[in-house]
């Protein structure tokens, strides 16, 4: 098991990040949702928002990720307590994602909606916040990195993955006309109830690490 073992394990490791990570950033609504406040817009623009946006957030998941446990020590919030804190909230969104709802976790208000229209530049907000990088997203990258530390390959893994799915998300804006075309809204919701499947579990299990790490730090 040793020298066979640590490979698989870390590949599965890596495939948790992915997995969590894709679920909560869900590229194909975040293209969906791009391709609608793009609409009337030409390639070139299109392509300046999808890039800035994308670069944007990768900026604000990274200071998350190196700065979020220090923020919860300055808080005094331990590591169980966010995780169940995050799990709920993980939670709540897979309930919206499994209903195809659009709520303030990553959609937007009517008058956020208008302000986005009005707006030449779209890529901080929306597209960067709360699109991509929105609340859930933010706790993922904390509750990832934290548990990267104890196991291999450690928070250069999350980083990496974060990067590769971010990638991903880059290439689906670039493309999301023709995504929306070729899924059908119907397609983009299906994939979006199968990803919410995927989070309420993650949800699930972040809670249940959240408690029984809660016990342990009371005996």
């Amino acid at each position: 098991t040793g020298a066979d073992g640590y490979p698989a394990a870390m590949v599965r490791t890596l495939a948790y990040y992915f997995t969590a990570l894709v679920v909560i950033l869900d590229p194909v609504g975040t293209a969906a949702l791009f391709a609608g406040l793009t609409r009337d817009t030409g390639a070139q623009y299109r392509k300046r928002m999808a890039l800035r946006g994308v670069a944007i957030a990768a900026g604000v998941l990274l200071v998350f990720a190196f700065a979020g446990e220090f923020i919860l020590r300055a808080l005094s919030v331990s590591l169980p307590a966010f995780r169940i804190a995050g799990g709920a909230l993980l939670f709540l969104l897979a309930i919206d994602m499994l209903f195809a709802r659009q709520t303030g976790f990553r959609a937007l208000t009517q008058s956020e909606s208008e302000e986005a229209g009005e707006s030449a530049d779209i890529s901080v907000f929306p597209v960067a916040i709360p699109l991509i990088a929105g609340p859930g997203a933010l706790t993922t990258m904390v509750l990832l990195m934290s548990r990267a530390e104890q196991e291999a390959p450690g928070p250069t893994g999350v980083i990496l993955v974060l990067l590769a799915v971010l990638g991903i998300t880059l290439i689906l804006l670039l493309l999301a006309s023709r995504v929306v075309k070729l899924l059908g809204m119907t397609g983009v919701n299906v994939i979006t109830r199968v990803l919410g499947i995927l989070l309420a579990a993650i949800a699930v299990q972040l809670i249940l690490d959240g408690v029984n790490a809660g016990i342990f730090l009371k005996v």
